[in-house]
């Protein structure tokens, strides 16, 4: 199967060995009074990506595809959270503290899970991280050599940060990836804009992008009779 317009140019992938990872979309990051908005930054855009994920994954679902949701989040004794990284942040609440929504990016909590509009289904992959990238410190390298996984579509939040960090891991670890354009945002715009011109810089140096109609249309007229 081939996206003739991604960018930087036509990106081919076999169905049957594609995951679609989806990256964070958590009640913290996306709904008002979560950490992101404590950070102090606007969710709305974030809160209006759900629809466009959510029909990403439906279109990936129909197509028998893997799907994989990731949640940043910490063991409650945050023995998995680096000092540095707790102690990092623009306002001051601290991961582990206790926000509106629970304890912040502690597993559990009501704040730390995936919006309703994206919930997993039963058969679906859910990978707790530690990281900002997927792949540190989470069984998901073993998960995706035990399916045959080659090629990865990615999607979530926020672009710049834990979406951009798993696909460079991912890179590394020889995939062909593309990020949805349309299914990733940012708190800050640029920076988006930014991730996806690295990403396809020098040929694809990370990999591809393409919008979700595009994914979303060619899954389905292979699917077609």
């Amino acid at each position: 199967m081939t996206l003739p317009t991604a960018q930087p140019y036509p990106f081919t992938f076999p169905p049957e060995r594609t995951a679609l990872v989806i990256i964070d979309m958590q009640r913290d990051f996306i709904e008002p009074g979560g950490f992101g908005e404590a950070l102090g930054n606007d969710v709305a855009p974030l809160a209006a990506l759900v629809p466009h994920v959510r029909r990403l994954l439906d279109g990936c679902r129909a197509a028998g595809l893997t799907i994989i949701h990731t949640r940043e989040a910490h063991e409650p004794d945050l023995s998995d959270c680096p000092p540095a990284k707790r102690l990092r942040g623009a306002s001051d609440l601290r991961i582990g503290d206790t926000g509106p929504m629970g304890r912040i990016l502690v597993k559990g909590e009501p704040g730390n899970a995936i919006v309703d509009a994206l919930t997993p289904l039963p058969d679906e992959i859910v990978i707790d991280k530690p990281g900002k990238g997927a792949f540190y410190a989470t069984p998901l390298s073993k998960i995706l050599a035990d399916r045959g996984i080659t090629h990865l579509l990615f999607a979530g939040v926020t672009t710049e940060v834990c979406v951009q960090t798993t696909m460079r891991e991912a890179n590394d670890r020889g995939f062909e990836c593309l990020l949805v354009e349309d299914a990733t945002e940012s708190y800050f715009p640029a920076f988006k804009q930014a991730t996806l011109e690295m990403v396809r810089a020098q040929g694809a140096i990370v990999g591809w992008t393409a919008a979700v109609d595009e994914v979303v249309g060619a899954l389905a007229f292979q699917r077609s009779p």
